[in-house]
């Protein structure tokens, strides 16, 4: 494993190869860092990327073309090491290609590249999935950024806001034991804004499917958004550790999610879930701004 960094004149991130994993973003200017720093008494990881499952498995298995694989939570991209594909002054790509480790749990062939680039005060992630195989591919891809809240080590998380691109409110699917159980919670937004309380993510990770928002932003005291996560994505996450009062949340775009407590059926059928034809290959990206 080994650390790369790039910078341009607003922003300086850094990058682990382990998992190709952003580690810090930090404004040139003011030498302020954003990335959580992955302490292992609330949560060990930074920005984990999600590949080529986002959530958990009922009874941690999965079932393709009639075999069944053990499956952890997330995938297993997060932990492994990719290679370097390029880097310039203000871009870098880094690579992971299927191999052995990888076909003994996911018996698809793939190459799955993560990249970042800095435009101003953003960073651009970007995903490149891509199919080398014969056989339609059926993944999930996500991204787990966590940053801190409150930025400000002097104030209160309680003081903070959760900012949506809507106004009036969002559904979150509910969590139960990791998979989501058939129901639902309604969050009623002041003019887009949402309180963070301390009992906001007792419940697990708020999951907002359906398009329902394309930019969420994290809010000081004073109302105004120090950190702005914009995507395409068809659903997201939102979540902090439930019950130990942790310092950040993570804003988390998914393509696909976790289990149904009530779920049967092959990879090929989980909800969300991506298929890329033999051959082709799956982008996209999310953007990260800080004010």
């Amino acid at each position: 494993m080994a650390l790369f960094q790039i910078s341009n004149e607003k922003v300086t991130i850094q990058v682990d190869s382990l998992g190709a994993e952003l580690k810090s973003l930090k404004s040139v200017t003011e030498g302020r860092e954003y990335m959580w720093d992955a302490d292992p008494a609330y949560w060990k990881r930074t920005s984990p990327v999600l590949f080529p499952f986002v959530g958990g498995l009922k009874g941690g298995v999965y079932r393709d073309k009639g075999v069944e694989y053990p499956m952890g939570q997330h995938g297993f991209a997060r932990d492994m090491e990719f290679q370097l594909k390029s880097q310039v002054a203000a871009e870098i790509w880094f690579r992971l290609e299927s191999n052995e480790e990888t076909f003994a749990k996911y018996p698809y062939p793939f190459v799955l590249e993560i990249g970042y680039e800095l435009s101003g005060y953003t960073v651009i992630v970007k995903w490149r999935v891509k199919n080398p195989g014969q056989d339609t591919m059926h993944f999930s891809i996500g991204g787990h950024p966590g940053f801190w809240c409150p930025i400000d080590p002097d104030r209160k998380q309680t003081e903070y806001r959760i900012l949506f691109d809507r106004k009036d409110q969002v559904v979150s699917s509910c969590i139960e034991k990791g998979l989501v159980n058939g129901q639902t919670k309604t969050y009623i937004l002041q003019d887009g804004s949402l309180p963070v309380t301390e009992h906001l993510f007792d419940g697990d990770a708020l999951v907002i499917e359906d398009h329902q928002a394309q930019s969420v932003a994290l809010a000081g005291p004073d109302g105004k958004p120090y950190l702005t996560v914009d995507f395409d994505a068809p659903l997201f996450g939102i979540w902090s550790p439930p019950g130990k009062g942790a310092p950040f949340i993570c804003i988390e775009p998914w393509y696909g999610r976790c289990d149904s407590l009530d779920f049967a059926g092959e990879l090929k059928e989980r909800k969300w879930g991506q298929e890329l034809a033999a051959g082709a290959e799956f982008v996209a990206e999310y953007r990260i701004t800080i004010a």
